[in-house]
């Protein structure tokens, strides 16, 4: 299994220059971890290309339904204390904002805080060097 920050998802519902490679991530593990608000933040990105007018609405349904279905298999990190504190504790440690910071930290959870050899997929830069610095394997 692999967490998978919402970055990473957002190309396996819509066509971008590295929707290939996340697929393949995909189908070589398919087991998914998420922070739970991580669908709010794949409907936010759906909404904003939709907006600047790159993808019509047909596009966002249909991204939306295929989001829908890897919910349907995904394990979710669900809000607790533990999630927090990580959180507060990792946006002065890497300059995060609030977001980042609790997918980083549901992350952690996950990883029963010993990240060492789990993987965590992103495409955010500054996120991805949060996640190495904490001990993850960033993919791709």
């Amino acid at each position: 299994m692999r967490f998978w920050d919402a970055s990473a998802i957002v190309p396996l519902c819509l066509q971008e220059s590295r929707s290939e490679a996340v697929k393949q991530l995909l189908k070589d593990s398919p087991g998914m971890v998420v922070w739970w608000a991580t669908p709010v933040e794949c409907c936010s990105a759906f909404a904003r290309v939709q907006r600047e007018g790159i993808l019509a609405m047909a596009d966002v349904q249909q991204a939306l339904r295929l989001l829908k279905m890897l919910q349907t298999a995904w394990t979710q990190i669900m809000p607790s204390n533990e999630v927090r504190t990580s959180a507060l504790r990792l946006i002065p440690a890497h300059g995060l904002k609030a977001a980042d910071s609790l997918q980083l930290a549901a992350a952690l959870v996950w990883a029963d805080n010993a990240p060492d050899g789990k993987e965590f997929v992103c495409l955010d830069e500054k996120l991805v060097v949060a996640a190495q610095t904490e001990g993850f394997s960033a993919l791709p």
